[in-house]
């Protein structure tokens, strides 16, 4: 794969799973009770596109920073497999609320009942999608692969997420913010996250035009 196809696929990749998630995210926030289960199934579906649409972003990042700094590669390579292991959590924690949804005989609401996805979409996402932006935003900002903004925001992004592995300690009430279900925790992460991969993406498809130029890392102090 050529550095400029790498930097299209990551660029749609990314904008991709943005819209997928910004169409997920309000779907949380719909009904006061349980949902019904039209909209679960239909909020989680959308999640597993959007995740494998990180999956692919994931992986394009890495081949773009393979093709384009070879010095680098161990941390593009980190930065996959970081995605891919939150992806796969991720998943596990969908498939999970849509089978106690699928089994239950009336409207439930997963987010409470399936006391297995606490954890899973909060402090263990939380961590892993911290150390997913920081090797990314590492990265970005040691190669100068793309503006100097993309690689500072994921950093900060990654120390937002950090802040939350924690909740795990402050119950299991979804309407606290803070709580290890908490829609602090769990769907404004989700939400942030989406608006940073739409405007990362957009710069990693304009930066295709770029051509091939070799990209000068930082020099090491």
């Amino acid at each position: 794969m050529h550095e400029p196809t790498a930097r299209r696929l990551t660029g749609l990749a990314g904008i991709a799973t943005a819209v997928a998630l910004i169409v997920e995210v309000p779907l949380y926030f719909v009904y006061s009770g349980p949902p019904p289960d039209a909209n679960v199934l239909a909020r989680l579906l959308i999640g597993v596109v959007a995740l494998a649409g990180l999956l692919v972003f994931a992986t394009a990042f890495r081949e773009l920073v393979k093709r384009a700094v070879p010095a680098y590669e161990w941390a593009g390579t980190m930065a996959f497999a970081a995605g891919l292991v939150y992806a796969t959590v991720t998943l596990v924690s969908s498939g999970l609320e849509a089978g106690a949804v699928i089994a239950a005989d009336q409207p439930v609401d997963p987010t409470v009942t399936v006391s297995g996805t606490y954890i899973l979409y909060g402090s263990i996402g939380r961590l892993l999608l911290a150390l997913f932006l920081a090797v990314l935003g590492h990265t970005v900002s040691r190669t100068r692969l793309l503006p100097a903004w993309t690689g500072r925001s994921a950093l900060a992004l990654a120390g937002v997420n950090l802040a939350f592995v924690p909740s795990l300690f402050f119950g299991n009430d979804p309407a606290h913010f803070y709580a290890a279900n908490g829609w602090g925790t769990t769907a404004s992460m989700g939400a942030v996250l989406s608006y940073w991969l739409l405007a990362f993406g957009i710069s990693a498809y304009r930066s295709a035009a770029r051509g091939t130029q070799a990209c000068t890392p930082v020099p090491q102090p």
